[in-house]
């Protein structure tokens, strides 16, 4: 029975070692590998993004801003330059939608930033919204948290697919 209880006991306490939940919440990272497939002209979907810039940006960007996202399967939607300073995107403390047509995805679990350019740029974060197509259910919208500058000519962002296929490289 004293043999029973050490075990119970000994088990409980590795389990709270090691069987306590873990934040999912992570950081933005570079990405030097990162191939984007330009399959703009292959789109039969609609996207919806959300990008808001911090307040802690700088008050404005000429930057050049390309943006990447997908899903598990290898399906990529690319925006070469979201940014157009005659229409002043990307100021401090705004939010800025585009719609964007392209492959369509399953549920999008990366998304990588570009910034080419001298002025930097500093997103809060940037949400994604696939919209209903004829043969793809719509998607829960998906938010990535950035909070601090993009670094110039690289791929910077985030991927949750797990250990699904991503993008070439």
């Amino acid at each position: 029975m004293i043999m029973r209880l050490s075990f119970v006991l000994c088990l409980s306490l590795l389990c709270v070692a090691f069987c306590a939940p873990r934040s999912i919440i992570s950081r933005p990272h570079a990405l030097r590998s990162f191939q984007v497939n330009d399959n703009r002209n292959e789109g039969t979907c609609t996207y919806t993004l959300s990008v808001r810039t911090s307040c802690l940006s700088t008050s404005y960007t000429r930057d050049q801003i390309s943006l990447a996202f997908g899903d598990a399967y290898g399906n990529q939607v690319y925006a070469p330059r979201l940014d157009n300073p005659s229409s002043r995107a990307f100021e401090r403390c705004s939010t800025d939608t585009f719609q964007i047509n392209g492959p369509c995805a399953y549920q999008i679990c990366y998304l990588y930033l570009f910034r080419n350019g001298h002025d930097g740029w500093r997103p809060k974060r940037v949400t994604v919204q696939a919209h209903a197509s004829s043969y793809y259910a719509q998607s829960q919208p998906v938010t990535f948290y950035y909070g601090t500058f993009i670094p110039r000519g690289v791929w910077f962002g985030f991927n949750h697919c797990a250990a699904h296929y991503v993008a070439p490289s």
